[in-house]
Formats: C-alpha cells, sequence, structure tokens
C-alpha cells in the first residue's frame, strides 16, 4: 500500500528545519547518495560514446567543402 502527499516546498522546508540533527545527517547523506548515482542523460551518454572522425576524415570534409564552395561560386 502507497500513500502519495503533495506537500508544498515551504511545509518541506518547515519539516526539514524541525528534524534533529541525526536525522538531518541521515536525510543529507541519502540526498547526497541520490545525486552522485544519478546517471547521465541519454543524450549526454551517446555523445560522449559516440565516434570520432579520424585526421584522415576530417581532411576529406575539408577538401569536399572547398570543392563545393568553389562549385557554387561559380
Amino acid at each position: 500500500m502507497q500513500v502519495q502527499l503533495d506537500i508544498e516546498f515551504d511545509q518541506l522546508l518547515e519539516i526539514v528545519k524541525n528534524l534533529s540533527s541525526g536525522k538531518l545527517k541521515q536525510l543529507k547523506a541519502e540526498i547526497e547518495k541520490e545525486t552522485k548515482s544519478k546517471k547521465p542523460s541519454d543524450l549526454e551518454t551517446l555523445l560522449l560514446n559516440g565516434p570520432v572522425a579520424t585526421k584522415k576524415q576530417i581532411d576529406t570534409i575539408v577538401k569536399n567543402r572547398k570543392a563545393i564552395n568553389q562549385w557554387r561560386i561559380k
């Protein structure tokens, strides 16, 4: 059985302020653990693990861009 409560931020802040020092330390530890365990976003993971162009591929791209630009100017 689950119970869901809608608590405003101000109410939550007041509850946290009233916690004992031991419970406050426990809450801080849980929050830090939660933020450290968050996975990077799918986009960030995709970009970091994506393919990287080699020097030869970059040179080919630059050469093709120059050729296209010359063709467009004519």
